[in-house]
């Protein structure tokens, strides 16, 4: 699968708040004794399994994640609060396959033609689950760079694998291999965020932005960890 028009919007939270909404086994990964949550709006696209052809209805969707990152047995990842897509397809067959709590959202992109930002727009239809939003703009600026270890921003984004768990609680582990990201600092405008709000968290101050180049990304199935 392709990532396009990423942003990475982090916002410092207390750990004790995050803790609380992880599952037993998994441990919260904190920088410097701070957790980060991160609310992460991009396009995803050519989505296949590996062999096969993308099909283009069901390959190229928006999606919108909150995370924050974790550790079981020493390897760093990914805990996903939610992942909005615009796939009800997609959805359906993440729930149930992947354990993750994909839920349905209208969504859309608009790049504006006099410069490089993106709008971005997500409202979360789900039934039976809560409601959040996220409405805003924002682009890259300033020069491509990759993060280096020991900095915020590699540990932010060098992430190889995630986490999910079912309904019984038990725990898996699903790999992920990209190239180093290609990242530039951001600015945004953001008119609505509420996609914290489900689990306390509060967005409004000013986060951390990092912009993402196109990256191809390979997943494979999550094993029980």
């Amino acid at each position: 699968m392709t990532w396009s028009e990423l942003l990475f919007a982090h916002w410092r939270v207390e750990p004790d708040l995050v803790r609380k909404h992880l599952p037993k086994g998994l441990e919260l990964d904190t920088h410097q004794g701070s957790a980060w949550v991160g609310v992460v709006p991009f396009l995803m696209s050519d989505v296949a399994p590996r062999g096969c052809p993308a099909m283009p209805v069901l390959s190229k969707f928006l999606e919108l994640n909150v995370r924050t990152y974790v550790t079981k047995d020493g390897k760093p990842g990914v805990w996903f609060f939610s992942l909005d897509a615009a796939s009800p397809i997609a959805v359906r067959a993440a729930r149930a396959t992947f354990n993750l709590p994909y839920m349905n959202a209208r969504m859309s992109l608009k790049q504006q033609r006099e410069s490089s930002a993106i709008h971005y727009a997500s409202l979360r239809t789900h039934r039976d689950e809560p409601a959040a939003q996220f409405n805003g703009s924002y682009q890259p600026v300033g020069e491509r760079f990759q993060a280096q270890p020991a900095t915020l921003e590699h540990w932010l984004t060098a992430r190889y694998c995630l986490y999910s768990a079912n309904k019984k609680g038990e725990l898996f582990r699903g790999e992920i291999n990209h190239r180093p990201w290609t990242l530039r600092n951001a600015e945004h405008e953001i008119q609505q965020n509420t996609m914290g709000d489900p689990y306390g968290f509060d967005f409004t101050a000013i986060p951390s932005l990092l912009y993402a180049d196109v990256i191809r990304v390979q997943a494979w199935w999550p094993t029980r960890c």
